[in-house]
């Protein structure tokens, strides 16, 4: 019997931080009853990330769970990519592995497409910063704001926040859109939420707690540069039609 809701921890030399992380999750599972299997998608690790997430998830028996891997590093988008396409349910979530959204918001993301209000749901930090805890050093913050207006003048999105790395998909929706997607790291969910909006699925920015992990990857000023790249990829794709799926009659 396939599971319900699939989440998707895409994870890059995690070995650290991935026993915490699948912990929390396996206990929200059980806590809550969920036909919820969880998929670790190794991303090419250098460390023990394998190893040390299939050890923790052995502990957790009751729960499906699944490590997956591929050879090299390829990417962030790349990895929840290779996890929707290997997963059968009919709602995704996809998780940072630093769980800097608790696992406990799932609700708010898997609750509104339950109920047909959305086919998209993506947590966000600025619609209500009051939910913010730890926040990011002031440079990456304003940064991220500055990238979210570039967002909307070239997309024609209207969200607050697309890289808030919590976001749930009705799969029997956005699973014909997998195809069209090509962005393999930072910009991904912008292609993501893009390729949503273009097909009309109906999308809802959610105010999610987060808190900011000092270890995070990302860095200012490399991935500045490259996910502005990525807008300008997303925007020619945009005007050439490469995210538009001809529906059947």
């Amino acid at each position: 019997m396939k599971p319900h809701i699939s989440i998707i921890i895409p994870a890059f030399n995690e070995e650290a931080r991935i026993e915490t992380t699948l912990d929390s999750i396996c206990e929200s599972i059980l806590s809550s009853h969920l036909s919820a299997e969880i998929l670790v998608v190794d991303d090419g690790s250098s460390d023990r990330t394998i190893e040390v997430a299939e050890g923790r998830l052995a502990r957790h028996p009751a729960v499906r769970s699944r490590v997956l891997r591929y050879d090299g590093n390829r990417g962030k988008g790349y990895a929840v990519r290779f996890g929707m396409e290997r997963s059968e349910a009919d709602i995704i979530v996809f998780s940072d592995a630093d769980l800097s959204t608790p696992i406990d918001e799932l609700a708010k993301v898997v609750k509104p497409i339950e109920n047909d209000e959305c086919d998209v749901a993506f947590g966000s930090r600025a619609v209500d910063r009051s939910l913010i805890g730890e926040r990011q050093p002031w440079r990456r913050e304003q940064g991220g704001k500055i990238f979210n207006l570039i967002v909307r003048m070239f997309t024609g999105l209207s969200a607050s926040d697309t890289q808030c790395g919590f976001k749930a998909f009705n799969m029997l929706k956005f699973r014909r859109l997998l195809p069209t997607l090509s962005i393999d790291r930072f910009g991904f969910d912008v292609e993501m939420l893009v390729a949503a909006n273009e097909n009309g699925l109906r999308l809802r920015e959610i105010p999610v707690r987060w808190n900011n992990d000092e270890r995070s990857k990302v860095s200012f000023l490399r991935d500045s540069v490259r996910m502005f790249q990525e807008v300008l990829i997303i925007r020619n794709r945009i005007r050439k039609g490469a995210y538009r799926i001809e529906t059947t009659p």
